[in-house]
């Protein structure tokens, strides 16, 4: 008995994309995870120089932005700076050094417990022997920690040294200039300071956390510039 002729199977767009695209996800997921591409995404945020602590501009203060707190730090008893609001307190513990500028710290508590700014408040004067002149401790973002700064800071004061990190100068340096400020940009941090090497190409937890900031403060400066 003769057998029917087989019918070619025709592959339709459908189905090609239901195999391309889990394969594309992986694909990005996998990229988004190495350092050396998020180290390439985070390059355009950490445009601004580092400053020259033996040749620093003119200013009138120095505002240091808040980066979360450790709660309920049990080997502190309480709460604590993160690790990030740390490296922006060191830095500016030394800008204060070099140029004895009074210190403006801006953090509410959008996570709840103690303001960020007081916390801050706290670490810079016990642990780094520095004076802080001014605590903004109700805003809960970097527009609002600009906004409010402009209020708690007297009229005369115009240009500030901004302190954060390298990768939020962008959003922060453009709120505290719409705010009215003239922004010396004072960044800290940097992620892109070692040398590459071929284990970047392999996904890491600190890849997927730099490519979640990028498109953190990607999301963050479109949002600023709709609602303004």
């Amino acid at each position: 008995m003769a057998r029917p002729p087989k019918r070619n199977a025709r592959r339709t767009p459908t189905h090609h994309w239901r195999w391309a695209l889990p394969w594309t996800l992986l694909l990005l997921i996998y990229l988004a995870g190495t350092p050396a591409i998020s180290r390439w995404l985070v390059t355009p945020l950490e445009a601004a120089p580092a400053l020259q602590a033996n040749n620093l501009p003119a200013a009138d203060a120095i505002v240091v932005l808040g980066a979360g707190i450790y709660h309920h730090a049990p080997e502190y008893g309480g709460d604590t700076i993160s690790p990030a609001g740390l490296e922006r307190l060191r830095y500016a513990a030394l800008l204060y050094r070099t140029t004895h500028l009074p210190i403006a710290l801006s953090g509410g508590h959008p996570e709840g417990g103690t303001a960020e700014g007081v916390v801050m408040a706290q670490v810079l004067q016990d642990d780094f022997h520095v004076p802080v002149r001014w605590i903004e401790a109700r805003s809960r973002n970097t527009r609002e920690n600009a906004i409010d700064t402009r209020q708690l800071l007297p009229p005369g004061t115009h240009t500030i040294l901004l302190v954060t990190h390298a990768w939020h100068m962008p959003r922060a340096a453009w709120s505290f200039r719409h705010a009215g400020f003239q922004v010396i940009p004072a960044p800290t941090g940097y992620t892109n300071t070692r040398p590459a090497r071929w284990s970047d190409w392999l996904p890491q937890p600190a890849g997927w956390n730099n490519t979640a900031i990028v498109l953190h403060e990607w999301l963050g400066q479109i949002w600023y510039h709709l609602i303004q």
